[in-house]
C-alpha cells in the first residue's frame, strides 16, 4: 500500500499545480473581500440581510440599490469613504474601534510595530482592499 500511494501522490501533486492557473483566474478579489467583512451584515447577496441583521440595532443598507437611491449612477467616492473611514457610518463603529477593525485604514503609529516594521507599506495593500470591494459593489447594482 505504501508503494501505491508513493506512485499516486506526484499524480495528485501534477493535477493541483496544473489546475492553480485555472483557479486563480477564478477568483475576484472584490467578492472575497465583500464575503469576509460586508456579508454578516449586509447578506451574500448585499440585500441588507446577512445572518447578523436581526441581531443589529441599525437595519444594515441594502447595497444593491446604491446606483438607483444616487439617480442611476454608483457613488464610487461616497462608498470609498465609507469603507476608509473618511464618511462616518455609525453603524459600522467610530474610527477609534471600527466595525473592521484596522482592514481597511493603516495601523495607528505605536500599534504592533513589529508588524509595521515587516511591511513595506501598508497602504496599497489597503487601497487595493478597498478597490476591489467598491468595485464588487459596482457589479452587484441592480438596474
Amino acid at each position: 500500500m505504501n508503494g501505491t500511494i508513493r506512485f499516486q501522490l506526484p499524480a495528485i501533486v501534477i493535477l493541483f499545480v496544473s489546475q492553480a492557473g485555472a483557479w486563480a483566474q477564478n477568483i475576484d478579489i472584490g467578492e472575497m473581500e465583500y464575503l469576509s467583512s460586508c456579508a454578516p451584515c449586509h447578506g451574500r447577496d448585499a440585500s441588507g440581510k446577512g445572518p447578523l441583521s436581526n441581531q443589529l440595532k441599525v437595519v444594515p443598507t441594502d447595497l444593491t440599490r446604491l446606483a438607483k437611491k444616487n439617480g442611476g449612477v454608483f457613488p464610487t467616492s461616497a462608498v470609498y469613504e465609507k469603507i476608509d473611514g473618511r464618511q462616518e457610518v455609525k453603524s459600522h463603529g467610530t474610527r477609534e474601534m471600527p466595525i473592521w477593525g484596522y482592514r481597511y485604514q493603516p495601523l495607528p503609529i505605536g500599534a504592533d510595530e513589529t508588524t509595521n516594521r515587516n511591511l513595506l507599506d501598508p497602504e496599497p495593500i489597503i487601497r487595493a482592499r478597498i478597490l476591489a470591494l467598491v468595485d464588487y459593489l459596482n457589479r452587484v447594482q441592480k438596474k
